[in-house]
Order: C-alpha cells, then sequence, then structure tokens
C-alpha cells in the first residue's frame, strides 16, 4: 500500500488528505466516525468510547466533544463544514446484558449521540455499520472517500 497510514486509537482523532487513509480497530461498543469534505479530499476518523464528556480533558473520547473538535481540525487544513458528510461504525452490544438495564447498552448510547451530534452540526450521515454483537475495524481512503469495515463476523464491505 503506498497510501499514508495513520492509525487512530481509542479516545483519538487524526485528520488528512490525499493519499491518507486512515484506520482504527477495536470498534466494539466505541463508535468510529469518518468526516469527509468530497470537494477537498480532506478527511478525518475520531475513536469516541462515550457519548457525554463529564469533563475530562479528552474530548476524543467522547462523542459531543469528539465530533465538533474533528471538525474544526479539518477546517485548520481546508475543509469546508457545508462539504463534509460522515460515516460511521462500531455501537455494538458486546456483552449480553439484561434488555431493562439502559446504562449498560454502551453502544447504543454512543450510535444515539453520536447521531445527534452529526444533525447538530449539519452533518449528513451517508453510510452505517452500527449495533449487532461484534467488533469492527474502520479503514478510511481519504482518496476518494471509502470506509471499508473489517469484521470476523461479516464479510468485509464498503459504506
Amino acid at each position: 500500500m503506498d497510501d499514508n497510514v495513520i492509525r487512530v486509537k481509542m479516545a483519538e482523532y487524526n485528520v488528512g488528505n490525499n493519499p491518507t487513509t486512515l484506520i482504527t480497530i477495536g470498534l466494539g461498543s466505541c463508535v468510529g466516525i469518518a468526516l469527509y469534505d468530497k470537494v477537498n479530499k480532506i478527511g478525518g476518523m475520531v475513536h469516541i468510547m462515550l457519548p457525554e464528556n463529564k469533563k475530562d480533558l479528552t474530548p476524543a473520547k467522547y462523542a459531543d466533544t469528539g465530533i465538533p473538535l474533528l471538525i474544526s481540525e479539518m477546517e485548520k487544513i481546508g475543509a469546508r463544514s457545508n462539504n463534509i458528510v460522515a460515516k460511521i461504525a462500531g455501537g455494538a452490544q458486546m456483552f449480553s446484558m439484561g434488555e431493562s438495564n439502559s446504562t449498560m447498552r454502551v453502544g447504543e448510547r454512543n450510535v444515539i449521540k453520536v447521531k445527534e451530534v452529526l444533525k447538530e452540526e449539519r452533518i449528513k450521515l451517508i453510510g452505517e455499520d452500527v449495533g449487532r454483537n461484534y467488533g469492527r475495524t474502520m479503514e478510511f481512503y481519504i482518496k476518494n472517500g471509502d470506509v471499508l469495515i473489517r469484521s470476523h463476523k461479516t464479510d468485509n464491505r464498503f459504506l
């Protein structure tokens, strides 16, 4: 692979332009968010762990602070927010929990919050692979905006 490959770890983010590829692994209940300015070919990825920041100094760990941070960092290298679209993956329920205990349904809560924040930021969600009960790896190719989802439970697929 001749692309510049950057790994985005849990509670981290990164931005880049063509020919960068951003990869995050270990998306269980966490959600990977790939944002793409299709006009300027600028992309960013954040690997969030929880829906809401409770005064933590790690904004990329949370949907409500990580997504706005990612948008801001993309704009610093030339992205325009009105060109940005989103693709998301993860938000799985990795362990069997009682249906009544919503606080333990972190994956589901993450996905709901990610979608709320994207809507607030006026970012159109154009692809998703979320929920179920298995982990995922997300590869984001900034050259064309493709996102490849890998999992041991399903065939690899593009969003």
